[in-house]
């Protein structure tokens, strides 16, 4: 049996090295409005805990959340798709800290294809074409 002390120690651990990642992941983090945010491809990654693309624009480097990977291979955005250099644009939500150049799409439009990473969330704005 863990002592008192013991386990409020642990307890804070956790919650030391959850919060952050409980607070990055979903959409609290994230201004209400939806926006739209377009560049050029630095990087890509598909895998956990959820897709993301690196973009670079006039604003500077960009790091663009996408949904889950199996939320992301379901809209059809798999390896090959999208490559380092290609332009995208993506419609979703900002980061609320101005200062962050954080984003969170909803949908993600390369090489004249538009994929939706969340398809059951209500969209209030249309893909760029």
């Amino acid at each position: 049996m863990v002592d008192f002390p013991r386990r409020r120690w642990l307890g804070a651990l956790v919650a030391a090295v959850a919060g952050p990642a409980l607070a990055h992941h979903g959409w609290a983090w994230t201004e209400d409005a939806e926006s739209r945010l377009s560049g050029t491809i630095e990087s890509i990654h598909l895998g956990n805990p959820h897709a993301q693309i690196m973009m670079r624009n006039d604003e500077g480097r960009w790091r663009v959340d996408l949904s889950p990977p199996s939320l992301t291979a379901r809209s059809g955005l798999n390896e090959g798709v999208a490559a380092i250099g290609d332009p995208v644009s993506f419609t979703g939500h900002r980061s609320r800290d101005p200062k962050e150049l954080a984003f969170k799409a909803e949908t993600v439009t390369v090489r004249g294809k538009t994929f939706d990473v969340y398809p059951d969330r209500p969209k209030a704005l249309k893909p760029a074409p």
